[in-house]
C-alpha cells in the first residue's frame, strides 16, 4: 500500500508536468511505447502506461531506456530507476538501495511543520517573534525527504540529519543542500554537535517500526532492494523508537516537540514510551494514507 500510494504521487507528478508525449523531448521519446507498457504489465506493473511514459521521459538514450525498462521489469523500484522520488512536491534525489519515502511520511511533514510555527492567532508581536531559525533535527533520515520537505515548507531552518547509511548521507546531502542543511553519518544522535543539545525545537524520526517476523510480508521492492535496516524495528518494531525517545528530551529545547512515525496499533505503546522519557504525548492520525505519528512535547519549563 504504501509503495502504491507513493507511486500514485509520482504519476501524479508526471501527468500535471510533462509535455505532450507526441512532441519527443529526448531521442528515447520517439520509441513506442506498447511494447514496454506489455513487459511492464507482465512484470506486476500496476501502473505500467504511467510508468513507460516516465521512463521513455528520464532516459537519454534508446540504449538508456532499455536499461531502465530491464531493471524495472526485474523488480527494481521505480523510484530507484529514475533516480528520485515525489515527495511533498519536491523532486527527491533516491539512490540504488536507499530507502524510498513514503506518501504516508507526508503527514508527519505536515505536523511537524504545523508544531515548528505558531498559528497566526498565537504569534508573538513583531518586537518578540523568534530572532533564530527553527533548529530542526532529523534522526533516520534516509533521503533527507523530511528535512528537505521542512526547509520548503518553513523556509530558513537550522538542518541537521543524521542516517547510520553512507549511501543514505550521500544522498541525503544532495536533497538538503538548497537548505544548508548539515548531514552527519552514523547511529541515531551519536555524530550531533554537542552545541544543538537544549536547543532543537522540533525532531523528527521516521525511524524503523515494522517487527521482525513481518518484514517478510512487505512488498518485495523494499525486501530486496531497501537496507533491511530501514526497515526492521525489531520484536516489536519499537526497539530503535525507544531509543530515540530516551535521547530525544536532552536535544529538545523546552516546549521543543519529538515527532515519530508509527502504525496506529502501535501508537499506544509509543504514547507509554513517551511519557516514561518524561514527554507529554498524543497521536495524530490520517486515514487516507494510513499515517499515524506520535507527538511527544517537552514542558516549557523543563
Amino acid at each position: 500500500m504504501a509503495y502504491s500510494a507513493s507511486r500514485k504521487a509520482l504519476m501524479s507528478v508526471f501527468s500535471s508536468s510533462s509535455s505532450s508525449p507526441s512532441t519527443p523531448s529526448s531521442p528515447a521519446r520517439a520509441s513506442r511505447p506498447q511494447s514496454i507498457v506489455t513487459r511492464l504489465r507482465a512484470a506486476g506493473c500496476v501502473f505500467a502506461e504511467d510508468e513507460a511514459r516516465l521512463l521513455i521521459c528520464a532516459a537519454a538514450t534508446p540504449a538508456d531506456l532499455a536499461v531502465m525498462v530491464d531493471r524495472r521489469a526485474a523488480g527494481v523500484p521505480l523510484e530507484h530507476v529514475l533516480g528520485w522520488a515525489e515527495f511533498c512536491g519536491l523532486r527527491i534525489a533516491v539512490d540504488p538501495g536507499v530507502f524510498v519515502p513514503r506518501r504516508r511520511t507526508e503527514f508527519l511533514v505536515h505536523q511537524a511543520a504545523a508544531l515548528a510555527r505558531p498559528a497566526p492567532a498565537r504569534q508573538p508581536p513583531a518586537s518578540q517573534t523568534r530572532a533564530r531559525p527553527v533548529v530542526v533535527v532529523d534522526l533516520c533520515c534516509g533521503s533527507g525527504a523530511v528535512g528537505a520537505a521542512l526547509a520548503a515548507t518553513l523556509g530558513e531552518i537550522e538542518l541537521h540529519a543524521v542516517d547510520i547509511d553512507p549511501a543514505a548521507v550521500r544522498c541525503a546531502r544532495r536533497n538538503v543542500a538548497t537548505a544548508a542543511g548539515r548531514v552527519y553519518e552514523g547511529d541515531l544522535d551519536r555524530p550531533l554537535p554537542a552545541t544543538l543539545r537544549g536547543r532543537v525545537d522540533v525532531l523528527v524520526a521516521n525511524a524503523p517500526y515494522v517487527p521482525t517476523r513481518e518484514v517478510t510480508l512487505l512488498p518485495r521492492e523494499a525486501r530486496v532492494h531497501e537496507l533491511r535496516a530501514a526497515l526492521d524495528g525489531g520484536a516489536d518494531g519499537l526497539d530503535t523508537l525507544r531509543r530515540v525517545a530516551g535521547t530525544a528530551p536532552g536535544w529538545l529545547a523546552p516546549g521543543g516537540h519529538l515527532l515519530v512515525e508509527t502504525s496506529e496499533r502501535q501508537a499506544p505503546i509509543v504514547a507509554e514510551i513517551l511519557t516514561g522519557n518524561g514527554l507529554r504525548p498524543r497521536v495524530a492520525g490520517q486515514d487516507e494514507w494510513a499515517a499515524t505519528v506520535v507527538i511527544g512535547t517537552k514542558a516549557a519549563d523543563a
